[in-house]
Order: structure tokens, then sequence, then C-alpha cells
């Protein structure tokens, strides 16, 4: 079993049912729909294939949408492009006009109150540049620096904008009460800059009254990187968003940016994902690069909780051997892992259940365990035990769906709807079979048992070792 997970984004290459059948076999883990691209329609089909498939398959593959968040986008251009010479002047206006080498128009309110001078303009995914020389009535006037072509559409970067619309926009708002609608169980916020915009879906949730979906807020320019920690304390997670953000800074800096973020992520005991390009040859090949390969084992040693992958899955030629190819190198990666350095170099809290946590982490690895089986209500032990990184596999059961679904993000753990128990020997007894059925005991083998008793404690205050 692999313990960090596979989030798959969805689109025209994965939603057929065998397809998905076909991922979900071979790793995926949390299945992502990009509100910006996808269609209402398209994404209520394609999870309700999903879940058919979670109950035929005895799986628990959870959904995550991607919101839209404040954005630039080039407007319409005649013939759908136009080439940008390097020292021409532009014109950039706010206002929708068919646009030509010399004007065209980015769609947001607030282009030119925002806008500064001084400021560049990146197109094409930062391949081509502009920089804003001057204003006028009602257009900015833009030098460009980095000649080539521009798209109808495609976003736009300006690193170092503060954005003074609102954070959630009316199609946010929609977007929101359409997830809340699907029922899903994860919101990646996109376009975040500090906690306020993380507050701001938080409220919306609220107001239309759901305490499930949580949230990830998408780590995508500089000013979240400067935000970081009140953002990664509002949230439920963090996902370095390499495209975007790779365009807003430096490219020397991501890496560090990514290992730094993932680390404080970790040590908040929240959810650290990383996405982009993780293995984007393979949208047209069949085998990675040997750098890639290399991307996906840092990524591991780094402790993230999860990889994400984009167009591989959602236009790709091979969309299931990309999610097989991921899982392999997953497990290969973890098989490298000194896990006792990973437990010995988290401080261990002064609560009782951070310290039974890391006692089962501890024994576990000493001993070689092949899984560790805790009983849960709200997940909070289970996260604890993932936070110190044991090298088996955490099987959490939960008598709580909402529970089940919220853990399957989270580093190692593989979450398990089960009854309530109302003993310590009831719990053990269950465990042990779960151990056998779910992970292929063998005589000899050790497992580690946690739970609490009485259940109405709602806490975990025993842990127990066991041998089949």
């Amino acid at each position: 079993m692999k313990k960090t997970k596979i989030v798959c984004g969805i689109g025209p290459a994965s939603s057929s049912v065998e397809v998905l059948r076909q991922m979900m076999e071979s790793g995926m883990d949390v299945a992502r729909f990009d509100l910006g691209r996808l269609s209402y329609s398209f994404c209520s089909e394609a999870i309700a294939k999903i879940r058919k498939l979670n109950d035929e398959l005895n799986r628990n593959v959870t959904i995550l949408f991607d919101t839209r968040g404040p954005e630039l986008r080039v407007g319409t251009l005649d013939n759908g492009k136009v080439f940008l010479k390097k020292n021409s002047e532009v014109k950039i206006y706010e206002s929708a006009l068919i646009g030509t080498a010399e004007q065209f128009s980015v769609v947001y309110d607030h282009l030119l109150s925002d806008a500064r001078v001084g400021m560049d303009f990146l197109f094409h995914d930062g391949k081509v540049k502009v920089q804003i020389v001057g204003k006028g009535d009602d257009f900015l006037i833009g030098e460009v620096v980095q000649e080539g072509f521009i798209f109808s559409k495609e976003p736009v970067h300006v690193p170092k904008l503060t954005y003074s619309t609102d954070y959630v926009s009316v199609k946010d708002r929609e977007d929101i009460r359409f997830a809340v609608k699907e029922d899903v169980d994860f919101l990646a916020l996109s376009a975040v800059q500090s906690h306020n915009d993380v507050l701001d879906v938080t409220d919306e949730l609220i107001e239309l009254g759901n305490d499930h979906i949580q949230l990830i807020a998408k780590i995508e320019n500089m000013q979240a990187v400067e935000e970081l920690d009140s953002i990664i304390e509002l949230s439920d997670g963090i996902m370095i968003a390499r495209g975007d953000l790779g365009v807003e800074v430096p490219l020397e800096k991501l890496p560090g940016i990514q290992k730094r973020s993932i680390a404080k992520v970790h040590k908040a005991n929240k959810i650290g994902l990383v996405s982009t390009e993780m293995l984007a040859s393979m949208e047209h090949e069949v085998k990675p690069t040997r750098a890639e390969v290399s991307d996906v084992y840092n990524a591991v040693m780094d402790e993230v909780d999860a990889v994400a992958l984009g167009n591989e899955t959602t236009i790709g030629d091979y969309p299931v051997e990309t999610v097989r190819m991921m899982q392999k190198l997953l497990i290969a990666a973890e098989n490298e892992v000194d896990y006792s350095l990973f437990t010995v170099n988290q401080q261990v809290r002064p609560d009782v259940t951070s310290l039974i946590a890391s006692s089962i982490v501890m024994t576990a690895n000493q001993l070689g365990a092949k899984g560790i089986v805790t009983s849960t209500n709200s997940g909070y032990t289970a996260k604890k035990i993932s936070f110190y990184r044991p090298s088996c596999p955490i099987l959490a059961a939960t008598p709580s769906l909402d529970t089940l679904r919220s853990l399957t993000l989270h580093y190692g753990i593989y979450p398990v709807l089960m009854n309530r128990f109302d003993t310590s020997d009831e719990i053990v007894e269950y465990s042990k079979q779960l151990a056998i059925d779910l992970l292929s005991l063998k005589k000899g083998d050790y497992f580690v048992v946690s739970g609490g008793i009485p259940v109405s404690l709602n806490n975990t205050n025993f842990m127990k070792v066991e041998e089949i």
C-alpha cells in the first residue's frame, strides 16, 4: 500500500466509467474538477460515476473542486491569437474589444485602478512579457519586453498585483453552492493572497450550513508565500500550485518555496499537496522523464501528503498508465524513507493524544509492524498518527461518513466505516479482523491498535500491540 495520496484531474480523457474504474484500481485517491474549465453537467455526471464505482469496488475516492478565484484573462483576439513584437507599444483595455497586436483587452473589472506603472504582465505561461510604462484615460500603455504569441482567453499573471475586487465573486458563489449541492469533500481555493480570502469562503460555507467541506489554499503567488503562516492557520491544507507560482516567482526560488511550505504545513499537522508537471511528459508518452521521477521522489522526502496530476489525466493520452506509474514511483520512494528520523524529528506535544500517537508510531516502526488500526470519531487521532509518519499504513475505523471522507488526503490513512463499539475488547477484535482482511497479514505479523473507551469520552486513551 502506498502512503502518499494521488489526486487526479478529471476531464475528457478520464470521464468514462471504464477509465475511471482503472484509475481507481491503479491508485487514484481523490478526483479533482476544475470549475474554471468544466461545466456543471460534466462534473455531476462524472461524480455520479465515481460514487457508483466506490460502491462497486469498495473504495473511498473523494471529490475536490477547484474554484476560479480572482483572475485576469486575455479578451477576444482577432483569429484567436496575435504576435507581440519586442519593443513595440501596446494598449491594454479593461473594456471588451477585438484585440490586435496594437491593442487588446484584459478581462478584470479593476484593471486600471489596480495596475501600476512598472508592473509586468506575463502571458502564455510567462513566455511573453509586457511592462506597463504608462496609463491613458481608459487603457494601460505597455512595452513588449519578451515577444511571442498571446491567445484569446488565456490567463494573465501580474506579479505583486493586489486584487481590490471581492475574493468570492458572483461566479465563485455559484460554484460554492454547486459544491455543497454535490456534497464534495474539498475546495481548492485559487489565487489566494491572504488568510482573509480563506475566511471569505469559510463564511460562505457557514451561510450555506456546510461544515464538511475542507479548504485547501492554493499557493500561486508571492503574496500567498509571504502570508503563508496565517493562510495555513485558517485552512485545512495547502497546495503548492507550481504552474502559476512558477510564473509569478523566479523559477530558481520555486524548489525552496515548495520545501519550506510543505515543512510548515506538516508542522501544523495539516494537508500538504504538490501539483503541476509531476509527470508532464506522460501527457503524450508512456514513460516519464528521469527528472520527473526525481521530482516525485523528492516530494515524498519532503513529506507531502499528496501529489496531484493535471493535464496528464484530464486531456492526456495515457491517464491510466500515468496513475499506475505514479503509484509505482511513490511506493519505491517510500521504501527509501528512514521513518525513524521522521518520528525523532517531530516534537511531541504534551497532550494525551499526541503522546499516544507518537508512541504508536515509534512502536510500529521499531517492531516492523505491518499496520496500525485506530478507531476514531473525529479523525483527530488518525491525523496525529499520520503526522509522525509511520512506516506502515494506518487503517482509520470510524462510524462517521463525514470523518471517513475527510481523511482521504492525509498521508498513510485508509479510512474504513465501522459500527460503534462499547469495549476495548470489541475494538481489538474488530481491528484484528480488519488488519487481516485489508493488509493481508500472516502468522507472526505485528499490528498496533488504538482507541478510546468509553466511547463517550471521544478521545484516544489506549494502545495495544497484537501478533497474528
